[in-house]
C-alpha cells in the first residue's frame, strides 16, 4: 500500500514538474504552459479547413513566416487540414500574470460613417490625417528592450513635449490633412476605438480608412468614466449603452469624449479592414492582442463562453489597440455591418488562450 502511495505521489510530482511556465525568446514576458490538443475545448468541432486557411493567409506576412519558417510553404495544398496541424504544432496554455485584471474577449467591427469631402451640415467633424508636427520617436531604435514603444510629442524650441490632449484639439489648429468630413461626433469617437471603418460619401462612394498614428496618451475607457459617474451601471457598459447615453446627454458629450485624451489619426486605405499586420482580417478569425506578450502573426486557440456567447477555434493575431492590455487578452474582430456591430458591442467574456508554435520549438529560437 505504501508502495502504490508512493509511486501516485512521484507521478504527481512530475506531472506538476511538466507544467512549470515556460518562456520563449521572442515572448520573454509571457509564461507559458505546455499542454495537449485533448485541452482544448471543442478542438474536434473545429472548422480546420478555415482554420488552416486563415494560417496561410496570415503567411503572406513576414512576421507570422518569422515565426512559422518552413511551415508557411508546407501549409500551402495540404488536404488534411486536422492532421497537419496536430502533427507539426504544440499548444501552449498562456499563464495569466498575477498583476494583471481579468482576462477577457471583446469584440470589434468596421463602423461605416456617412461622410462628405467638404465641409458643411451635418458634415461637421473631421477624420485627421497624422499631424506634420506630430513628432514620433521609436524607442527600440535605441534601446532595443523597448522595440514596441513609441514616444509621440511636438517641437517646442529643442524640446519635445506632449501632443494635444482630445480635449484641446478644438482650441488649437491641428496641421493636418483632413481626409473627409462626417455627420457624428459619437460615431467619429467610435472609429477610433475600432481603429478603421469606411465612409461612405454622398455620390456614393466608399472611402476606406484605417489606423495611422496617434497622439501620444493612453486610451482611458469612457464606459468606466460613465459607470463611475453612477450614468450607467458597470455590468451594463456597452457600445451600445455608451451611444445611447451620450444621444440622450447631447451637453455632456465632450465632458464624456474627453475624458479619452487619446486621439486616432487615420490614412486612406485601397481595401477594407486591416490590422496592424496588414493584411485584410477575417471575421472570427482575426484577433487583436498586446504585443509586448504576443507577437503579431501568431496562430492562437481562444476559449470563451458568456450568456449566449460561445467561441472554442484558432485565431491569428493580426492586430492590436490600445484598449488591449495584458497577456490573456483579445479583441476578436466581427467584420462590417449592423450585425457585426450589435456583436462587438456586446461581447465581453471570460477567456482562455493558448498558442500553437511549432512543435519542438527550441526556447532560445523562437
Amino acid at each position: 500500500m505504501k508502495k502504490n502511495i508512493l509511486f501516485i505521489a512521484l507521478v504527481l510530482l512530475f506531472a506538476g514538474c511538466s507544467k512549470e511556465p515556460l518562456t520563449f525568446s521572442s515572448m520573454p514576458k509571457t509564461e507559458l504552459i505546455k499542454s495537449s490538443f485533448s485541452d482544448l475545448p471543442e478542438w474536434e468541432n473545429e472548422d480546420f479547413t478555415k482554420a488552416l486557411g486563415s494560417f496561410i493567409e496570415s503567411c503572406k506576412t513576414s512576421k507570422t513566416k518569422e515565426i512559422y519558417r518552413d511551415l508557411c510553404t508546407q501549409a500551402v495544398g495540404e488536404k488534411d487540414a486536422k492532421k497537419f496541424l496536430m502533427t507539426h504544432f504544440m499548444p501552449y496554455k498562456i499563464s495569466q500574470l498575477q498583476n494583471e485584471e481579468n482576462s477577457i474577449l471583446t469584440g470589434y467591427y468596421e463602423p461605416e460613417l456617412r461622410g462628405s469631402l467638404v465641409k458643411k451640415e451635418p458634415y461637421l467633424y473631421p477624420i485627421y490625417k497624422t499631424p506634420n508636427d506630430l513628432v514620433t520617436v521609436d524607442l527600440g531604435s535605441i534601446y532595443p528592450e523597448l522595440k514596441n514603444y513609441r514616444l509621440r510629442g511636438k517641437l517646442e524650441g529643442n524640446k519635445l513635449v506632449p501632443y494635444y490632449a482630445r480635449g484641446d484639439v478644438s482650441a488649437k489648429s491641428l496641421k493636418a490633412e483632413v481626409i473627409c468630413y462626417t455627420d457624428s461626433k459619437i460615431d467619429l469617437f467610435f472609429l477610433e476605438v475600432q481603429g478603421s471603418g469606411r465612409v461612405t460619401l454622398e455620390n456614393g462612394k466608399t472611402v476606406f480608412i484605417g489606423y495611422d498614428n496617434q497622439n501620444g496618451y493612453q486610451y482611458s475607457s469612457i464606459g468606466k468614466y460613465l459607470a463611475s459617474i453612477g450614468a450607467i451601471p458597470l455590468e451594463n457598459v456597452s457600445l451600445q449603452t455608451i451611444s445611447a447615453w451620450l444621444k440622450d446627454n447631447p451637453l455632456r458629450i465632450d465632458e464624456v469624449l474627453n475624458y479619452n485624451k487619446s486621439m486616432i489619426f487615420f490614412k486612406q486605405k485601397d481595401k477594407a479592414a486591416s490590422g496592424s499586420l496588414g493584411v485584410v482580417l477575417t471575421p472570427k478569425r482575426s484577433v487583436a492582442v498586446d504585443q509586448r506578450y504576443i507577437p503579431l502573426g501568431t496562430m492562437l486557440y481562444l476559449s470563451a463562453e458568456a450568456k449566449d456567447v460561445k467561441f472554442n477555434q484558432v485565431v491569428m493575431a493580426q492586430d492590436t489597440g490600445g484598449a488591449i492590455k495584458g497577456s490573456v487578452r483579445a479583441d476578436m474582430f466581427m467584420g462590417y455591418g449592423e450585425d457585426a456591430k450589435e456583436i462587438a458591442g456586446k461581447l465581453k467574456a471570460p477567456l482562455t488562450l493558448w498558442v500553437l508554435l511549432p512543435k519542438n520549438s527550441k526556447k532560445e529560437s523562437l
